[in-house]
């Protein structure tokens, strides 16, 4: 099953589509729920190998500019800085810093090279054999989460600029929306 066919039988997506390959844009400068830009969790070879997983989760349709992927949504960035907010659970943080190793290093002895240098049927296959194993299937769960969060979640938080996720599927994001002194992670904080 593709993985856009699943967000339409949640009767979330319009159509199935393909990753096209494009350079991950570092994100935007600014603050996030009390975490400024320039303090992140990711390295750069950390960023890219997210990047490339979740570029691979939910692909970007240049066919279809109006269905965002994880590109477009900010995926990457959206993670990255939600596991540097004060207060985020520890372990999590160090089981997706972990997984990124792991998979780093099963492409690298595989075949040779880095995860984001690999075609999509090498990149699905690695994959796969990850979600084989009970720790790969938990770390890939979390990647998929986070990625539907930053499609689905309000653009104060990081991912779906402008509500580009929002726009796509025909949601109506309602009343009242957070602001920077109410979204979660600040809720109590003076």
């Amino acid at each position: 099953m593709k993985r856009r066919d699943l967000l339409k039988i949640l009767g979330m997506a319009p159509a199935a589509g393909v990753a096209a390959a494009a350079p991950v844009e570092p994100p935007v400068p600014g603050d996030f729920n009390g975490v400024p830009e320039e303090r992140s969790t990711f390295s750069a070879e950390q960023w890219r190998i997210i990047a490339a997983v979740q570029d691979h989760l939910l692909p970007s349709e240049p066919h279809n500019p109006t269905a965002p992927g994880a590109r477009e949504v900010r995926a990457t960035a959206y993670l990255d800085r939600t596991l540097a907010v004060p207060g985020f659970d520890p372990a999590t943080r160090a089981f997706i810093l972990q997984g990124v190793g792991w998979l780093d290093d099963l492409a690298r002895e595989r075949h040779k090279t880095a995860f984001p240098e690999l075609d999509p049927g090498t990149r699905e296959d690695l994959l796969r054999q990850t979600a084989d194993s009970v720790p790969g299937e938990r770390w890939l769960s979390n990647l998929i989460t986070y990625t539907l969060e930053a499609l689905l979640a309000d653009p104060l938080y990081g991912g779906n600029p402008g509500g580009i996720g929002w726009t796509w599927l025909g949601h109506d994001p309602g009343l009242p929306r957070p602001t920077p002194a109410n979204i979660h992670g600040r809720l109590g904080r003076g």
